[in-house]
């Protein structure tokens, strides 16, 4: 169940006291009751794998200089060298792309699991922590892929040429004088190849694949719209009163924990913000967005700026006239 200390204690000093959120989650070493093990499993086996997508993104070495060659000089020479070099990141890009879908498949089921039913938003989160520690870890990995992907270029570069090469050459790339042991040219249907387009267009692709599973799962589950959002703002304030106290933080045995919690607390607001239907900014939200970013604004800056980047970019109703200005102006500075 993890090291759950209280969920959601109220202050007894007026029956109409504001909620305290004095909970540890816990994001280590939450372990799966029963009840929990089917979903638990069919969820860890993408998440094992999001490990090797997570290491094919940051580890890649795109194709430019062989590009460039081939365009500067379109012999058949630098055309193979080229084509040599881009199949190999294509079939990495297909795994990631394919990995995407295994996301879309599976947040619904996990949500399935953490909202509705009989028990509250706050019981599901007491209740069920191997499965939170889950959807924390889609999370986290959601917002390092597209942080990765931002800062990556030869990711968009590289397939453009591959299909214009695809274009030209029929179906396959053109690698005629290909060497022993080479890379053979990946065989990517014009269906497919126009989904990925999409897929690697997007600035945080896995992020929108993740609100666009959640915004589905809400519209198949119209009567759970209420319980996922406040689930989402209620983790989001779990998350923020975690970090803010020194006692809880002191219970994580591994330092890249808070990073995590972070890193979830952001992803969070993000997610609300898609699925609800006023957003995050309103004054009306449940999530305290002023608080989230204040805590950001007091962590190094290599810590902080990528995360207020996807606050301030990858959210939805930011800049629409619901929100208040002391957001956006506290979200620009």
């Amino acid at each position: 169940m993890g090291k759950l200390l209280s969920l959601l204690s109220r202050d007894e000093s007026t029956c109409c006291s504001a909620q305290r959120y004095e909970v540890f989650l816990d994001f280590e070493n939450a372990a799966p009751t029963e009840t929990e093990r089917e979903v638990f499993d069919e969820v860890q086996r993408v998440l094992l794998e999001s490990e090797r997508v997570l290491d094919l993104v940051q580890c890649y070495k795109g194709a430019g200089k062989e590009i460039r060659e081939a365009i500067a000089e379109p012999t058949q020479r630098t055309q193979t060298r080229a084509a040599q070099a881009v199949a190999p990141l294509v079939l990495k890009l297909r795994d990631c792309y394919d990995h995407s879908l295994q996301i879309q498949r599976v947040v619904p089921r996990l949500l399935g699991s953490l909202v509705g039913g009989p028990m509250s938003p706050t019981q599901h989160l007491e209740q069920q922590q191997a499965l939170v520690k889950q959807f924390a870890e889609i999370l986290e990995f959601v917002l390092k892929f597209d942080e990765c992907k931002m800062k990556t270029p030869a990711i968009q570069n590289d397939f453009s040429y591959y299909r214009r090469s695809v274009s030209r050459g029929g179906n396959t790339l053109n690698m005629s004088g290909n060497e022993d042991g080479a890379t053979p040219p990946p065989h990517i249907g014009s269906e497919l190849a126009n989904r990925m387009s999409l897929f690697y267009a997007h600035a945080t692709p896995m992020l929108k694949v993740l609100s666009e599973a959640t915004s589905q799962f809400v519209a198949d589950n119209q009567q759970d719209l209420e319980n996922t959002t406040e689930t989402l703002g209620t983790m989001a304030k779990v998350c923020l009163r975690m970090l803010e106290n020194p006692k809880l933080v002191a219970q994580f045995s591994r330092e890249e924990t808070s990073l995590l919690v972070l890193r979830v607390m952001v992803g969070l607001v993000i997610l609300y913000d898609w699925v609800h239907p006023s957003g995050a900014f309103c004054r009306s939200s449940s999530v305290d967005v002023k608080g989230c970013v204040r805590f950001l604004q007091q962590q190094p800056p290599a810590k902080a700026e990528p995360l207020l980047n996807a606050l301030r970019y990858t959210t939805r109703h930011l800049n629409h006239h619901s929100t208040p200005k002391n957001i956006k102006t506290l979200l620009s500075a």
